[in-house]
Formats: C-alpha cells, structure tokens, sequence
C-alpha cells in the first residue's frame, strides 16, 4: 500500500545550523509550509530568519556555514546533500534578499537566464515570459532595457518574475519590501498573493513588516534567537497581544506605538523560557 503524499511541501525538522564552525545561528528549529499556503517567517534583525532559507535552499557552505543535525524535506524527498541548482530544477526558488539580479543584462534576458532551471524537467512548461508581464506590466514595457537601471521595485518585481520563470513549487522570498516605499511594498504584496491564488504556488515569507505578510499569509512563525516561539494562523498572531505590541507596534488600545516603548524583554524572557 502506497504511502499517501504529506500535505506539507516543506518540512524543517529539528535542524541546528553553525557558522564558522563555532557560532550557532539555528537551535532546534522545525517549521512546515503547507501545499499551496503562504507562511510568514518574521522575527527580528539577526533572528536567523535568511539562514533558515539559505538552510532550506543548501546556499550555507558558501557562507562557511553548515547543517549540524536534523532534516529538510522538499516535496517528500530529503534535500540536505541536494546541490542549489538542482533544488531549482526540482521546483525550489529562492527569491534572496537584496534583489540578486544581472545589472548588465536587459530585463528580457535576465528572464532568458533563468529558462535554464526548466532543463531536463521531464513536468516543465515551455517558458512563458508573458505570464511574466502579465504579472508585472513595467517589466515588458521596459524589457529591452538594462536591469541596473531600473528602480528598487523594479528590480525586486524582475527578482520574483526570473524565479516565476523557473515554474517553482515553492518560493522562498527573502524581505520582498526591503527598501521600498509603502506604496510600492503594497503593489508587490498585492502580486505575491495573487501569484499564490492563481497558481497555488507555496511560499515561505520573510519580512521584517509584520502587518504586511500577515496580511497575505495563511499561517507563520515568529523566531527569536534561532528558534521559533511562537507559531499560528495569519489571524491567530495578528490578535495575539504580544505580537502585536512587539511586532506591529500596537498597544492593547489599538493604537501605534513607539517600540521604544515596549519592554520586550519580559516578551523574550517569556518566549525563550
């Protein structure tokens, strides 16, 4: 009897992770992303959130970094020893912060770039730029042009069109809002959601802007100090009082207030405990 297929595409089980083979960045860490869900993955500056995704996606040793113990599963299969391009080629993108894209290329062959990943994928669709444009409109309008000209949205909408190239199962985006201005922050949210309603695509989110992935995702995490301490429904974490004062920046009255103001220590206390 065939075992039946786990409704999670990513599972992170107990993983430790150790830089320079003495400064331990994950502790026991395990997460899962449902198929078809969007997960946020929030916490604070220096958290290990991007080690968790350069963990997932096997980018560590480039950064002298290494998975000391547990396991990473991707679509049921174990990816530890799986090489970074492959993990591509097996429907795993990973869209990295600071929008890692080819300056000196144009827009339309910074697309072409990432066709490579369909090579040899028996399941792959021929390449399809104008699901691309569809997407982002500006892309095409500006498709001859040098990416290094384009402006910080630009470049992080040309960033998440070369992974949608790459036909993933699962993206893993690296703080999409990042330097952007809030209006442009909402433009790029608005696109991550609907790429996930239109195309069932998993994401796993990191992001610094609490109420903004909250606001598009199904579920989430919050990390401090490499392990995860709190964990929940988009709405769950959204009410819950501690993150909202912690993270959103909200008293119990609703209104904002300065994180200056916040004693989260007594929040960490409590969490790490």
């Amino acid at each position: 009897m065939s075992t039946p297929p786990s409704p999670n595409v990513l599972e992170v089980n107990n993983i430790e992770v150790i830089y320079n083979k003495a400064v331990q960045a994950l502790r026991g860490l395990s997460l899962a992303v449902p198929r078809g869900q969007i997960v946020a993955l929030l916490g604070s500056n220096g958290a290990g959130k991007s080690t968790t995704l350069k963990a997932i996606s096997n980018l560590l040793p480039l950064e002298n970094g290494l998975l000391a113990s547990g396991s990473i599963r991707f679509a049921g299969q174990d990816i530890a020893a799986v090489a970074p391009q492959q993990l591509v080629r097996r429907g795993l993108s990973h869209v990295m912060e600071g929008r890692r894209i080819f300056e000196d290329l144009t827009i339309e062959e910074n697309l072409v770039a990432s066709t490579y990943a369909l090579t040899g994928r028996s399941n792959a669709d021929k390449p399809d730029f104008d699901l691309v444009y569809e997407y982002f409109p500006r892309l095409h309008e500006r498709r001859k042009g040098l990416a290094g000209y384009l402006s910080g949205g630009e470049q992080q909408m040309l960033a998440i069109g070369r992974a949608l190239m790459a036909q993933p199962e699962l993206m893993l985006l690296d703080e999409p809002s990042l330097g952007l201005s809030p209006k442009l922050t909402e433009d790029i949210f608005a696109i991550i959601a609907r790429i996930n309603a239109e195309r069932a695509t998993s994401m796993l989110l990191v992001e610094q802007n609490a109420t903004v992935a909250l606001a598009v995702a199904h579920s989430g995490y919050i990390m401090e100090s490499g392990k995860i301490v709190i964990d929940g429904t988009a709405e769950r974490l959204a009410s819950d009082p501690d993150v909202r004062e912690f993270y959103l920046g909200m008293g119990s009255s609703g209104e904002a207030k300065s994180f200056k103001e916040i004693k989260h220590y007594k929040r960490r206390k409590r969490w790490l405990s």
